[in-house]
């Protein structure tokens, strides 16, 4: 699951060092929306990454069952290096392109300043194989959302009913998989929007992690 929104999805700087910015009220709603959408599914583990907003974002499902999020290392945002809370065009077409360079299959690329494709799939790799070694049947991960695409899109057996990792994923949208590290990933489902339902979207936000789309960023929340 992306975290909810934060005051810089609002802003549309690239937020991606820690500790990052807090929930809005906005993104604290989509939190609790979230927890209350996730109350059937079976959970025995949740995860975070370092970022607080992950942590915020988890806290109202942990709650409700009892659990203590786990903060492991690797699930952190892309790193936005030389264009680390920046919001100009410039910079966010910059920020975008690269991850757009890595789904073409050119891992080898380095984010201005930060890591190539390599370098982040290694370390998100390893903290999925992490989680899957604790030996869960099903865990929620609260991550972000250019990693998360990235990831995913990677990763898993494509997927027909699977959106173009570009599209947006916007805040508390979740994706579903299911397998191992061996065996590989399917695709369960993916919910693009919030999970606790539509009416939690900001249109407005400028979200420059929310579309991945080098000739569309900034215009979707």
């Amino acid at each position: 699951m992306r975290h909810g929104q934060t005051h810089a999805n609002v802003s549309g700087e690239l937020d991606t060092a820690h500790p990052g910015l807090d929930l809005t009220d906005l993104g604290r709603a989509q939190a609790a929306a979230a927890a209350k959408a996730l109350a059937e599914e079976r959970l025995d583990a949740i995860y975070v990454s370092s970022r607080v907003r992950t942590h915020q974002t988890a806290a109202p499902t942990a709650e409700d069952r009892g659990l203590t999020p786990t903060q492991l290392d690797g699930l952190e945002e892309i790193a936005a290096g030389h264009f680390e809370m920046r919001s100009d065009h410039d910079a966010v077409a910059a920020y975008i392109g690269s991850v757009a360079t890595w789904l073409e299959g050119d891992l080898t690329h380095r984010m201005p300043g930060a890591e190539t494709g390599e370098e982040f799939l290694a370390r998100y790799d390893a903290a999925v194989r992490t989680i899957v070694e604790a030996g869960h049947d099903a865990a929620l991960v609260v991550s972000h959302g250019a990693a998360l695409r990235t990831w995913v899109s990677t990763r898993m057996t494509p997927h027909p009913d699977a959106p173009p990792a570009t599209q947006p994923l916007h805040n508390t949208a979740l994706i579903v998989l299911e397998g191992d590290v061996e065996s590989g990933w399917e695709m369960v489902s993916w919910q693009g929007h919030p999970v606790g339902g539509d009416f939690l979207e900001d249109p407005t936000a400028e979200d420059p992690t929310g579309d991945l789309d080098p000739d569309g960023h900034g215009e979707i929340g």
